[in-house]
């Protein structure tokens, strides 16, 4: 059969399933992601009785550690996952084929998403058991819906890194883009207890904007206007990153 015959739809499918398997032929690449969500909740916020036992400050914890094991996920599996693509042989072989980059490109997209909901599953629970944490059924679809548009922007970011850095340079890239980002996001601590000056700056930044409208979807707490232009402002800019680091990737490696 020739590449002309086979539809996008089935090359990108043919793509998740390798991807997919790839990925849980390495147990502990997926057993991270279940876990340090989990344990970060286990250990800040059940034990704290203010925070636990009230339903909306205890369900904006859920979705800011939710956010960050995607944020998490999204940049580890793309920006040190795609850099150690590129350095098998097997890869420039692929991205040679006339199938051409967009089956595989939204195939990790889609790959990265189904992670990333595995990543929430524990920690919806412990928010469930030990919590006062409560959502309705509209609420948890639209939550989960809210998160899946809300890590394009890490999975583009992701993907710049992995396209324009080696995978020793690509890791100590990811964690230091990773830690102050989800700081500065307000996951690990409310935005309310931010100085003025760095609630400022944390409005602009990516995380901040996808959690507060995962609040909003959440819990009904309006988010601030400036949420979705900020978000899709800066999944514009990391998509244009991604395409320019892959086009020169490509430029450098083979033509």
């Amino acid at each position: 059969m020739s590449a002309a015959t086979v539809s996008p739809v089935r090359l990108t499918w043919l793509h998740l399933r390798y991807q997919f398997l790839e990925t849980v032929r390495i147990p502990i690449a997926v057993l991270g992601n279940l876990l340090f969500p989990a344990l970060s909740m286990f250990f800040f916020v059940v034990p704290q009785e203010q925070v636990a036992r009230n339903p909306v400050v205890a369900t904006m914890a859920v979705a800011g550690l939710g956010l960050f094991a995607v944020m998490s996920a999204s940049l580890f599996t793309y920006g040190l996952g795609v850099a150690e693509d590129r350095q098998l042989p097997f890869d420039p072989f692929v991205r040679s084929l006339p199938a051409g980059p967009g089956p595989r490109m939204v195939a990790r997209i889609g790959n990265g998403a189904i992670f990333s909901l595995f990543g929430l599953v524990p920690l919806v629970l412990i928010g469930w058991l030990f919590t006062d944490a409560r959502v309705t059924a509209v609420q948890l679809v639209a939550g989960v819906g809210t998160i899946l548009v809300a890590s394009v922007p890490f999975v583009l970011l992701g993907m710049a890194v992995g396209y324009s850095l080696s995978a020793k340079a690509a890791l100590p890239v990811v964690q230091v883009v990773l830690f102050p980002l989800a700081f500065g996001g307000g996951l690990f601590l409310p935005p309310t207890m931010f100085p003025a000056w760095l609630d400022a700056v944390s409005l602009a930044t990516p995380t901040r904007a996808a959690r507060d409208v995962l609040v909003d979807a959440l819990t009904g707490v309006g988010a601030p206007g400036t949420a979705w232009p900020v978000l899709l402002g800066w999944t514009a800019l990391f998509a244009a990153l991604a395409v320019a680091a892959y086009r020169r990737d490509e430029g450098r490696r083979f033509r």
